[in-house]
């Protein structure tokens, strides 16, 4: 069969030891059966390592940070476009979908280029800050939430949750905190980082599980994949895995899905007690990290996306292979000065 060729556009470049999802994506779409893909990689910072990674991305541009709002966003990309006849962009950070979201109908219209993403509304719905009302809007049992944006808040909750707690960011990090001056140091970090609010979450003891899933938007789940953290780094990543046989999480992952009609790749993060209650943490409205692992148990989530975003219809996977591993790992490259100079007074690069 003759491959199709289309030209992606693809953020999250960041492969450092937090890894951004971007690379696994790209890894995903290169081992397309129908698509032969041009890709375009989208990036932030000059020192993201995917810039760099030749062999998986074909030319990069730099996109305004997520702060800078949409019309700087619609600016640059109108430019890439021009010269890139972009086919479909893959956004792949939380804190830059807001922006993506609320300009599809212009990338659309406008541009001519598709994206697979959620609504608004679902995506501020499943938001840290609203994880009380999901799990009960949707039927899943999740810890306890609050939040704050005042020290003298934190001191108040200790009558509500006892320690250890979990402080998290808006969008990314989380610490677990045992004491008062754990807390408000952790507080004050993620206030400098990600600003307010600040999430404050009842820590629920168990084993982390997650799922990398899609969705139709329409109400039916695509593809999903569980998977146990077999290695943790100090930021809470997992830096290896094995993919789970728990028809008792699938059968949860599925209900989420299809009932709050996702549309787009996204995560699922659960703790498993010994009681084998599941306990949702947390819903990343895109790819995990470690979705290249749904490849290797046989779901290209990836591929399906993009053929969703092309208006193609796609049948639901109805199996994946368990007991598949991934191990992540870090390595070296050589690159020259110029290239570093040329992304960083550019703004672009072959």
């Amino acid at each position: 069969m003759k491959m199709r060729n289309i030209t992606v556009g693809v953020t999250g470049l960041n492969n450092i030891d937090s890894p951004g999802p971007g690379i696994p994506v790209i890894r995903a779409l290169k081992e397309s059966t129908v698509f032969d893909v041009r890709i375009i990689g989208l990036s932030y910072e000059t020192l993201e390592p995917g810039i760099y990674m030749h062999e998986l991305v074909d030319k990069v541009y730099q996109l305004p940070l997520p702060t800078a709002g949409t019309s700087m966003l619609k600016e640059r990309l109108q430019y890439i476009n021009n010269k890139e006849k972009l086919d479909v962009i893959i956004p792949n950070f939380d804190a830059e979908l807001h922006s993506f979201i609320k300009i599809v109908p212009w990338l659309i219209e406008e541009l001519g280029i598709a994206t697979f993403l959620p609504s608004h509304d679902s995506f501020e719905e499943r938001q840290k800050s609203e994880l009380n009302k999901f799990g009960k809007k949707y039927g899943v049992a999740v810890p306890a939430s609050y939040m704050i944006s005042q020290i003298a808040e934190l001191k108040k909750l200790e009558e509500e949750i006892d320690y250890p707690m979990v402080i998290k960011g808006r969008y990314y990090d989380a610490y677990i905190a045992s004491s008062i001056e754990q807390a408000t140091s952790f507080f004050y970090k993620i206030v400098a980082k990600w600003g307010y609010p600040v999430i404050i979450q009842e820590f629920v003891t168990g084993t982390e599980v997650n799922v990398t899933a899609l969705g139709d938007g329409k109400g039916s789940c695509i593809g999903a994949v569980p998977m146990r953290k077999l290695y943790i780094t100090d930021k809470g990543k997992a830096w290896s895995g094995i993919s789970l046989e728990d028809d008792k999480l699938m059968k949860i992952a599925h209900n989420i899905i299809e009932k709050s009609r996702w549309r787009g790749g996204c995560e699922l993060e659960f703790i498993k007690t010994k009681k084998e209650e599941y306990y949702l943490l947390e819903m990343n409205p895109r790819f995990p990290a470690w979705v290249y692992l749904a490849n290797g148990c046989g779901q290209n989530h990836a591929e399906a996306l993009v053929k969703m975003a092309l208006g193609e219809e796609v049948k639901p996977f109805t199996r994946y292979k368990s007991g598949k591993m991934f191990v992540r790992y870090s390595y070296d490259m050589i690159v020259d000065i110029s290239e570093f100079e040329k992304i960083s007074t550019t703004g672009e690069m072959e």
